[in-house]
């Protein structure tokens, strides 16, 4: 199998979901793989988004002023468009295709067309499109085309445009919501090659600029066409008329710049485009830059598995899509981690708690990525704190859907597709991301050693949070524990008890339990710093001995509710309703999203003992069996194998999977219990987007938790890695389904190759920028590997070579 993602033949419905999963970006600007002549409509979505352009508008409903926050379709940069003869411009659904090929190479991120039409007149062409956003250069993308006129002779014209006309209409259950977002400033020119294009965010002020330069060439000869103008305050576009002759391909090349005023070292975007845009290469010194710098991140982030060639491409797939997301180019900006990626405007282009998904396969590959991820969560701290302290809480509650500043952009409405009405949204009440985002901070520790930014950034984030959760707790005195009221979990599916009048749950398990352990860590945290940084952080968060004591007594007496041997998702949900599933699934082809359905049926999903997605059983995916023995051990409660058991499969049979997140966390839950079923449930997880299992989803944006859910799995999931006290544990599970397997793997700075051979895996530490020597504990015990050394892991055996134990 290539690395290549090929569709033979144009399909109007399923263009949307090739452009999302063929899109070209660079981690800090990205760009669908539409093809350059369409216009946006209900088949094709040109639509190009940048890490932090946001612009909040308010739409009237009802009388009643809703707010909304996008992340906004940039100008369309791609536009070309090609007219034989002064006819109209040629476009898919009217042209008569004889061939179509819509290649994707994953390697580089470049996405290429191939076909041959022919017109009204008969006149057979062929056109070979290519193009890229480049890795090399973060403001760079580059489009060539390559023209042959087959069966005729004569005068062509290439528009090449810059257009800000664009809106905000992707997702149909948005589109009741005001989706002008830019207002135009100006076109100009840098020369007679160069168009240039300014336009602003109506908000929140960001301006755009985007420079085009396009040339023309017959050979290795540039051609000088006739060149005509035309300029609007949103729109400038180039036409280029020269002749071709029967046979003779003819190539042309845009190469186009695009700078925010959020960028750094640049007097203002438009300028810089048109000085950047005019000192670049041609597009094939372009794209080898390009293809080298792509083959630098694939040093770091690999995944060599021949026995399983789809696995392999698939995660490869997952890989590239990730670095278009964040890459070394990220670390540089002010950018989260948005849920569906740069390619789409699903969930309005927020950052989700679907970050903890992420940082993993980031952590153990490009940890600078991860360091500037998180640094975008601490810039937004006084925020948070202003959200606590408005709830009345102390410390950082963070919000459950994040954008420009940091402050809560969940709306108070949402679209029921299915029933067409508009439902309260509730979901703000998730307060459970807050402490994903302190698990995040620890494990990039935990992974990197990082002191330096648990020092002057990390500490005060994950103290901050730890007070919150110690403010928003109250002890029960009839139970003598701490008990959390009024949120919801991971689940989604229930907002409220059956009939009551306020939303929110009481001790939803995973959201206490995770607490409990957040109360534990949090002076382990203090522990890490120097003591006058130490004593300056006290001192300016005015941390006293009685909230260290009362986090000291939270870790041993929050409270976790159970029954019949199983968690409880939340207080009393073992008194819900059981759900007939027979018959949901023999009437509904997808019920992922009971909510909808029940709802659309004047039924309501907090009646069901139900869940969306993992909720509970996302214990098991973020912390190994020791830990949660030690958590729970803290608690007073007993946990052990069988009570995993017990709860995982009790879940399993009531959770629709409505969230790919899900398929993640079960394989990850299941993969020492039962790893077959866990390797099937990462087979589904795999082809989710690929495949779009949910229905259409895909095509709005990809899925960015479980993508990298996907290549967490490996690593977690079935090698069993984890991190504990600066030791890398290892656990491996499933290596016959992983023989051949190779993965880059950084650790603390060293670097690590994974390798299974023969029914073991082999951890060597590569000579090649060698830190520290590195400390890995398996089933048979532990060992130090120095520059150089290696050592096999099996289940039960081990044998080593060079290492020193």
């Amino acid at each position: 199998m290539t690395d290549e993602l090929v569709y033979t033949g144009f399909d109007p419905a399923e263009e949307g979901l090739r452009e999302a999963l063929t899109s070209t970006g660079n981690g800090y600007f990205c760009t669908r793989g539409a093809a350059e002549w369409e216009d946006a409509g209900e088949v094709h979505y040109p639509g190009t988004y940048v890490h932090g352009g946001f612009n909040r508008e308010t739409t009237i409903m009802g009388g009643r002023p809703v707010l909304n926050e996008d992340l906004v379709n940039l100008p369309n940069w791609l536009v070309l468009k090609l007219r034989i003869e002064g006819e109209d411009a040629i476009r898919l659904e009217t042209a008569s295709l004889s061939s179509y090929r819509h290649r994707y190479d994953v390697r580089s991120a470049v996405v290429e067309r191939e076909l041959r039409f022919s017109d009204q007149q008969g006149r057979e062409t062929s056109l070979h499109s290519r193009r890229f956003v480049s890795m090399a250069h973060s403001h760079q993308g580059a489009i060539e085309w390559t023209l042959t006129a087959r069966n005729w002779s004569g005068r062509v014209e290439i528009v090449s445009a810059l257009d800000g006309r664009v809106t905000n209409d992707m997702v149909v259950r948005y589109r009741d919501l005001e989706g002008r977002h830019l207002s135009p400033v100006s076109p100009r020119t840098f020369g007679p090659e160069t168009i240039a294009l300014k336009c602003m965010t109506r908000q929140s002020g960001i301006y755009i600029g985007q420079a085009a330069r396009t040339r023309v060439f017959r050979g290795g000869e540039s051609l000088e066409p006739r060149r005509g103008l035309y300029q609007m305050e949103d729109y400038i576009q180039q036409v280029l008329a020269f002749d071709v002759d029967e046979g003779v391909p003819v190539r042309v090349e845009k190469l186009v710049a695009l700078f925010t005023s959020h960028d750094n070292a640049i007097t203002e975007p438009l300028s810089a485009a048109g000085r950047h845009v005019n000192r670049y290469p041609d597009f094939a010194e372009a794209l080898a830059e390009h293809r080298a710098a792509w083959a630098e991140a694939w040093d770091f982030c690999d995944v060599r598995l021949p026995t399983e060639p789809r696995t392999e491409f698939l995660l490869r797939l997952h890989a590239a899509h990730l670095l278009q997301v964040g890459s070394w180019h990220t670390a540089r900006h002010d950018a989260g981690v948005p849920a569906r990626g740069l390619n789409g405007e699903a969930y309005r282009g927020h950052v989700f708690w679907d970050e903890l998904y992420v940082y993993p396969f980031f952590n153990s590959r490009l940890p600078a990525v991860t360091r500037g991820l998180l640094m975008y969560r601490y810039r937004r701290l006084a925020e948070a704190r202003a959200a606590a302290a408005e709830a009345g809480y102390r410390g950082a509650m963070f919000p459950w859907q994040s954008g420009s500043d940091g402050t809560e952009e969940t709306q108070v409405v949402h679209l029921n597709p299915l029933s067409g009405q508009w439902d309260p949204d509730h979901s703000h009440n998730q307060r459970h991301v807050s402490a994903a985002i302190f698990y995040s901070v620890w494990q990039y520790y935990q992974a990197t050693d990082d002191l330096e930014f648990i020092r002057d950034y990390g500490a005060e984030l994950m103290l901050e949070i730890a007070r919150f959760w110690a403010s928003i707790a109250r002890l029960s005195p009839e139970r003598g524990r701490y008990e959390i009221h009024g949120v919801m979990g991971p689940d989604e599916f229930h907002e409220r008890y059956p009939g009551a009048a306020d939303p929110g749950l009481s001790n939803n398990a995973y959201t206490n339990v995770m607490v409990a352990w957040i109360a534990h860590i949090a002076p382990t945290v203090l522990d890490l710093l120097p003591s006058s940084r130490r004593a300056a952080l006290l001192t300016r968060l005015g941390l006293t001995t009685g909230e260290l004591a009362l986090w000291h007594d939270m870790a041993r007496r929050m409270f976790v509710p159970f029954h019949d041997g199983v968690i409880s998702q939340f207080e009393r949900y073992d008194q819900l309703a059981e759900l007939d599933w027979e018959r949901y699934r023999a009437t509904y082809r997808r019920i992922g999203r009971l909510d909808r359905i029940l709802r659309a049926e004047g039924d309501d999903p907090d009646r069901y003992q139900l869940s969306k997605q993992a909720d509970t059983v996302m214990l098991y995916y973020l912390f190994t069996e020791s830990e949660l023995h030690e958590i729970f051990d803290r608690l007073g409660y007993a946990h052990d194998a069988d009570v995993a058991r017990r709860t995982i499969d009790y879940y399993d049979r009531r959770t629709s999977h409505g969230s790919t997140l899900s398929l993640v966390t079960f394989a990850a839950a299941l993969a020492e219990r039962s790893p077959e079923d866990a390797w099937n449930r990462f087979q589904q997880a795999l082809e989710s987007d690929v495949g779009d299992v949910q229905g259409g989803t895909t095509k709005e944006g990809i899925h960015m938790g479980v993508m990298a859910g996907t290549l967490d799995l490996v690593q977690r999931g079935f090698l069993g890695i984890s991190v504990r006290d600066g030791v890398l544990h290892v656990r491996p599970r499933l290596l016959e389904r992983l023989e051949g397997l190779v993965m880059p793997f950084q650790f603390r700075g060293t670097s690590l190759r994974l390798t299974v051979r023969d029914g073991l895996l082999d951890v060597a530490a590569l000579p090649e920028g060698f830190r520290n020597p590195v400390r890995i504990a398996g089933p048979d015990g532990a060992v130090t590997l120095g520059p150089g050394d290696h050592h096999a892991i099996g289940p039960e055996l081990a044998t080593a070579g060079g290492a020193n134990r």
